[in-house]
């Protein structure tokens, strides 16, 4: 017994132990470490490219129930093309206008009336910037119609036959002609050497119709009067009329300002209006399909060619609301007193 004692007692002291008992010792020693150690769990890289939004997703991109993404819109864009002017381009803007009025008072609010309320403010013009151009995009791809491609532009007055007559006779009677409004368009898109819009618009206290140029986010609302950007700084000085000078002359405030210090929801003398037709001449729009029209083939004039035989001329008359009865042509008129 005091013999086993002692042995023990040798051994805990120093005494060198079998190789197979300091072996045994050692992945003993290894294995603690190992449990003890914490792990390095590297993520999936389809992981690090999904971030997780912070904010609700309140404004959503409109739905076009008159085209389907795999077709595009006969006649004028290809499906990458539409993909790329309306899905993607719209997916983006409406990503960033959330991220921009999360947690504010436009959170909740269409981008009509967001544009008009942040119009004026400086510190706010990105909101309104991502406000105007969904606004603007989703108008313009809403006047379109789905015309088959077989029947674009069958016989000479096929797009004409299109024109609801009340609103024709209306157009013609402003215009002078169809073919007068649509060179109007033409030249007006091809002058403008910045991106922009190409408007179409009504009076609302009349029957006036007047086509107007917006440049880059602008806006053709009256009670957005400040954002309108109306003049191509690429072609005009800054002394023109309607530029800076013009700006300055609206928003004078305080001692012999004569709006006193107030808003002014409309611009001095302005009247509302409201849009009937707009055509898009940003690049992103066109420039897929169309290329950079080099040599005259292509390009913007081309895209503008074919996008006046696309348009849904019967959602233009709905907005319009013109007095029928009063846009009867003549001869229907007579005899009816």
């Amino acid at each position: 017994m005091l013999a086993r004692c002692y042995a023990r007692k040798k051994v805990s002291l120093g005494t060198k132990l079998p190789h197979v008992t300091i072996s045994r010792l050692r992945n003993i020693s290894i294995h603690t470490t190992t449990m003890l150690r914490p792990r390095l769990r590297i993520p999936r890289v389809s992981r690090i490219w999904r971030p997780v939004l912070s904010y609700r997703s309140i404004h959503e991109v409109p739905r076009l129930d008159q085209f389907n993404p795999e077709e595009g819109v006969p006649g004028l864009l290809s499906p990458g093309g539409f993909d790329m002017a309306w899905t993607q381009y719209m997916q983006l803007v409406t990503e960033r206008l959330n991220a921009l009025t999360a947690g504010t008072q436009f959170e909740q609010e269409p981008t009509l009336s967001i544009l008009k309320a942040t119009a004026r403010e400086p510190s706010q013009a990105p909101i309104f910037n991502y406000a105007s151009m969904a606004h603007n995009n989703h108008l313009f791809f809403d006047r379109l119609a789905h015309i088959p491609n077989n029947t674009i532009g069958e016989g000479e007055n096929a797009d004409e036959d299109r024109i609801p007559e009340a609103l024709k006779t209306e157009l013609i009677r402003q215009f002078s002609s169809i073919e007068t409004l649509r060179r109007e368009f033409l030249v007006t898109a091809m002058a403008m050497f910045g991106p922009g819009f190409v408007w179409l618009v009504k009076n609302a206290n009349s029957q006036e119709l007047r086509i107007l140029t917006t440049y880059l986010a602008g806006t053709p609302y009256t009670a957005a009067h400040w954002r309108r950007q109306g003049v191509d700084m690429n072609t005009e000085g800054i002394n023109s009329p309607g530029t800076v000078k013009g700006w300055m002359d609206r928003t004078q405030t305080g001692a012999g300002g004569h709006t006193s210090g107030k808003f002014i929801p409309t611009a001095p003398g302005g009247t509302d209006v409201v849009p009937l037709l707009v055509l898009n001449t940003w690049e992103h729009v066109w420039l897929r399909d169309y290329g950079i029209g080099a040599g005259g083939l292509g390009g913007k004039r081309q895209f503008v060619e074919d996008w006046w035989r696309c348009i849904d001329w019967n959602k233009v008359e709905g907005v319009a609301s013109f007095d029928k009865e009063r846009l009867k042509p003549n001869y229907l008129q007579a005899g009816s007193l």
